[in-house]
């Protein structure tokens, strides 16, 4: 009897969760990624911010997949990785084809995760600073680092005050979390480091299309985190659009103009849709629309989780976080099984534990149920909860000391301006 052959595409949260999930199966489970890291996405603004180095927060996908394939049974396939880049998936002849090889597959599960979405502003993939990956937080923190050092040798005031200030286009959470972690970075002992800058003079900006922060957490939390921001000596523009960005400023569609050097771009995400041989549906953000089952409408035996997936769950779509990846990675293997056996896949159903949001400065938001909370004890369990998530355990280890170091000490280790 063959064994069936189940391809994973994506080494995010999801298509891990999956491939773990699966391991035990007894199928021929084959995850490809185009790189050889899973990428802890939650912590890259405190790469970007000198809090942490890029690799306490990627971690080897072999290893990984090391560790939970089935040990005790050597008589079954293995999961295995591929790495290699997906060019485009023939949903006929159930091939996946990569820039190294083609791969034949039974069952396929699409994890391919989210891209930045610059909305159609003129400028901003050229000029504006986008998050989603390790080289991008790190290009983040080089241009922030460099900014610092032409500053501290500027002799004209505008040219140093336009240095000195960064605009975040978005006031979700990333946006929120990147402004709270400058001003935790500036706050702190780097002033000593630049004696002929007053950091005082640096300005921090977020421009937020919509009429609060965090929209996606209650309107009070998101009414704390404005004034909490704003205590902070952060400048919240609500209601504010970006028409253009350019290399020395940003562009506001009230025809203000910003004088900055670094703009940094959390506003918006869409789907990072593979090519394919055939038409899919797809609804916003390029999403590919899903049955309950988190099956393809076109395919039964393709399945979509994480970003690239469009369910609608109590009449809104899911909002595409983490937790929800990996819940849909276990219901997506346990329906493989059931198509396996003959039986109907069954549909997915998100359990929400709650959303966290940190703010930085020892302060955060949360709600679990109906129960929302602001302060030191949100701030606390969006770390705790994080850490916990973190694969490997030396990760583990050097990220806490390393927020031990940054929280007692007030400092940030990582100073370098590293070629990329």
């Amino acid at each position: 009897m063959k064994t069936p052959r189940i391809v994973i595409v994506g080494a995010g949260f999801g298509g891990l969760q999956t491939a773990q999930s699966l391991a035990n199966s007894g199928a021929d489970v084959c995850l490809v990624d185009r790189n050889n890291y899973h990428t802890f996405v939650p912590l890259l603004y405190q790469v970007a911010t000198s809090q942490l180095e890029p690799e306490y927060i990627a971690y080897p996908i072999r290893t990984i997949v090391r560790r939970f394939s089935a040990k005790r049974h050597q008589d079954k396939p293995k999961t295995r990785f591929l790495l290699a880049e997906v060019q485009r998936i023939d949903f006929s002849a159930q091939i996946v084809e990569t820039d190294r090889c083609a791969i034949a597959y039974d069952f396929l599960v699409l994890a391919t995760g989210s891209k930045t979405q610059y909305l159609g502003v003129t400028g901003a993939s050229e000029y504006a600073f986008p998050m989603r990956t390790l080289a991008e937080a790190v290009r983040l923190r080089n241009q922030i680092l460099t900014c610092l050092e032409q500053a501290s040798q500027e002799s004209d005031p505008a040219l140093r005050q336009q240095l000195l200030t960064f605009t975040i286009v978005g006031g979700g959470a990333t946006g929120v979390e990147m402004a709270g972690a400058l001003i935790e970075m500036l706050r702190g002992k780097f002033r000593r480091d630049y004696p002929t800058l007053d950091l005082q003079q640096v300005k921090l900006i977020v421009v937020q299309s919509g009429d609060r922060l965090l929209a996606e957490l209650p309107k009070k939390l998101g009414v704390y985190t404005y004034k909490k921001l704003r205590h902070l000596g952060v400048e919240i523009h609500l209601q504010t659009r970006v028409s253009q960005v350019t290399k020395e400023s940003v562009h506001l569609q009230n025809n203000e103009v910003i004088p900055t050097a670094t703009v940094i771009w959390t506003a918006g995400l869409e789907a990072n849709s593979p090519q394919t041989s055939e038409d899919i549906s797809t609804d916003k953000k390029e999403k590919f629309v899903v049955h309950p089952t988190l099956q393809l409408l076109e395919q039964p035996n393709v399945y979509a989780i994480g970003d690239l997936a469009y369910l609608e769950q109590n009449s809104k779509p899911l909002a595409g976080v983490a937790p929800e990846a990996l819940q849909q990675g276990v219901a997506v293997a346990r329906n493989i099984q059931q198509q396996l056996r003959g039986k109907s896949p069954k549909p997915f159903s998100y359990f929400n534990k709650g959303r966290l949001a940190i703010i930085g400065c020892y302060s955060g938001v949360g709600k679990i149920g109906n129960f929302a909370f602001t302060g030191f004890l949100a701030w606390l369990m969006w770390l705790g909860v994080h850490w916990v998530y973190l694969p490997g355990y030396r990760s583990r280890l050097v990220v806490l000391l390393s927020w031990i170091y940054t929280y007692l000490l007030g400092d940030r280790a990582v100073r370098l301006i590293l070629p990329i």
